[in-house]
């Protein structure tokens, strides 16, 4: 008979993730993949798909002492998946809000490379994925990245004196002729589509995923719910309070968008702007004030503030839709640069950057190399020329080390009416204006960490909060952090795709650690099981001890698996 009691209590899951975006979808799919990129070779990943399909049908046969495993009929399930739910603010889909903003942008292609996604299971996944969909003719191919380091004099005698293997070893190449096939741009719709995949593949769709907005998150022993006095986190939702293990907080800068109100003297802080927004708040571009006036054939003028990538996007956008003339306002010079971190920071294998920074002694050190790596915004060359024409055609002028020092709003003309520093002479009314100025990180400030933050208090720098190297808020605090909120671990790429990918690796080992704990200290159950090497099942430990027979036969019979190129070793038990 079924137990009363126990149908009334709260389900507890065991990983909540704070956000659906590309950082969130990561971790989710890291935890449910079985043999990572991350730690398998392409040849052992093959081996360890065969086994699992057709291990159990088949004899196998051991070369080296000519032991045959025999088949069985016999089956047994896979161990139990991890019970993991995501909360989104906006959306009830993996990477929704993303893809809003970059359809608003109509934004057609993404500035990262191809190395860089959300796939724990293939280092060159998103390619992969590219040529099997048969959608190779969506990737934009990165110029001036690929063998920059050769001068075009240098370039030049290679070709009349046929001597390019001579002219390339004069040259300090930074990226391997061989990996120029990594360094294309793909399409938006290509890596959506790509995401969606991975969604599927790891069942993570239908439901997993709940429109919820977070409102404070809590971490102790819950009378009536724990068992064992286990503690586990409160997650309290618009929708009620929920219970879990774990918790991922995957929400990017998550602080909210970042506008100089100084110039706004007439405007409290607390009031909204007439006719003005932050980029992150664009629902259609232009507004429907603007697009009125431009099918009624009135002239139009847009100001668009910021120096990064987005402002040079809703500048040519703006063009492109129809404004008579928008002025683009910059407080530093213009910063051209292909991504937003150097090649030494975020290349495949030659990131030198990236090193220095994991042995920085202190905190204080990473966030001064993060924030020289990082500088403000930039834009990448392909948009540069963009701009270049609108200001040829005189569509576009762009002003820059320029600062918006005052704006009053004229009701008569409907517009803003501003001032800059230098002054700009007959500059015209504004019609609408644009604040792509970002948005600066804050955990101090985030209101559902309060609660965490004042129980389990932690070091703050710059804004950021210094967790383990695992990416936890304390060692005995499971609640981890990744995307910009951790860039003291991750690095100056932490905020961008390559730094979700990283951060994922580094959480769910984590948790397969944290959980393995627990089920020591008979805290959880056993049936609990990590993807990637973690929890029990007959299946799996066959499995893995057919991989580790399998390369102690390659590798010698001194016991060791000697992985050199992870710098990782497995010893046979």
């Amino acid at each position: 008979m079924a137990n009363p009691y126990q149908e009334t209590l709260p389900h507890i899951h065991d990983v909540i993730i704070i956000g659906a975006g590309p950082c969130g979808l990561a971790v989710a799919a890291r935890l449910r993949e079985k043999a990572p990129g991350a730690i398998f070779t392409d040849e052992e990943h093959r081996r360890h798909r065969f086994l699992h399909r057709y291990g159990r049908s088949m004899p196998l046969k051991q070369v080296r002492n000519g032991r045959i495993t025999c088949c069985s009929r016999q089956t047994t399930s896979d161990p139990q998946d991890l019970d993991i739910i995501a909360f989104d603010a906006t959306h009830e889909d993996w990477c929704g809000r993303w893809n809003t903003l970059f359809k608003c942008y109509n934004i057609e292609h993404l500035r990262s490379p191809m190395f860089w996604h959300v796939s724990p299971a293939d280092r060159d996944a998103l390619l992969g994925y590219a040529y099997a969909q048969s959608r190779e003719n969506e990737l934009l191919e990165i110029h001036h990245c690929v063998g920059k380091e050769v001068s075009k004099h240098m370039r030049k005698r290679s070709r009349t004196q046929r001597c390019s293997a001579h002219s390339a070893c004069n040259a300090r190449v930074e990226i391997n002729e061989r990996d120029r096939i990594d360094y294309f741009n793909p399409s938006q719709a290509l890596f959506s589509d790509h995401c969606r995949s991975v969604a599927d593949r790891y069942h993570l769709c239908n439901g997993t995923v709940q429109k919820e907005s977070v409102q404070d998150i809590s971490f102790d022993v819950i009378k009536g719910i724990s068992v064992n006095d286990e503690p586990l986190f409160t997650v309290v939702t618009d929708q009620g309070p929920r219970y879990a293990r774990a918790v991922v907080l995957a929400v990017g800068p998550a602080n909210q968008p970042s506008i100089p109100r100084d110039a706004f003297k007439d405007f409290p802080t607390s009031a909204s702007l007439p006719q003005a927004c932050h980029s992150t708040q664009i629902e259609t571009f232009p507004d429907p004030i603007v697009q009125t006036k431009i099918a009624s054939g009135q002239n139009t003028n847009v100001l668009v503030i910021g120096g990064g990538l987005t402002s040079a996007q809703l500048s040519d956008l703006a063009v492109r839709k129809g404004v008579t003339k928008v002025w683009h306002l910059m407080r530093s010079p213009i910063s051209i640069k292909t991504f937003d971190v150097e090649l030494s920071w975020m290349s495949k294998y030659r990131n030198l950057e990236q090193a220095y920074f994991y042995s920085a002694d202190t905190d204080e050190e990473r966030l001064q190399m993060v924030k020289a790596a990082r500088g403000g915004g930039s834009i990448p060359p392909r948009y540069h020329k963009k701009l270049k024409e609108h200001i040829s055609r005189g569509r576009l002028e762009l002003r820059t080390e320029t600062k918006l020092v005052d704006a009053k709003f004229n009701m008569a003309e409907s517009g803003w009416e501003v001032q800059t520093e230098p002054p700009i002479s007959h500059m015209p009314c504004f019609d609408w204006i644009y604040f792509a100025t970002g948005i600066e990180t804050d955990v101090a400030s985030l209101p559902y960490l309060q609660t965490m933050r004042e129980a389990h208090p932690i070091k703050e720098m710059g804004g950021l909060p210094c967790l383990t190297e695992q990416l936890m808020w304390k060692d005995d605090v499971p609640l981890f952090v990744t995307g910009k909120l951790a860039s003291l671990r991750l690095g100056a790429a932490g905020p961008n795709l390559g730094g979700a990918r990283t951060g994922a690796e580094r959480i769910a080992l984590a948790i397969q650690e944290h959980f393995d704990e627990r089920k020591r200290e008979g805290k959880i159950s056993e049936d609990i099981a990590l993807g990637g090497g973690g929890g029990g099942g007959d299946e799996n430990d066959w499995e893995r001890q057919q991989v580790l027979e399998w390369l102690e036969e390659k590798n010698g019979n001194d016991g060791t698996i000697p992985w050199a190129h992870k710098g990782l070793a497995v010893t046979k038990a």
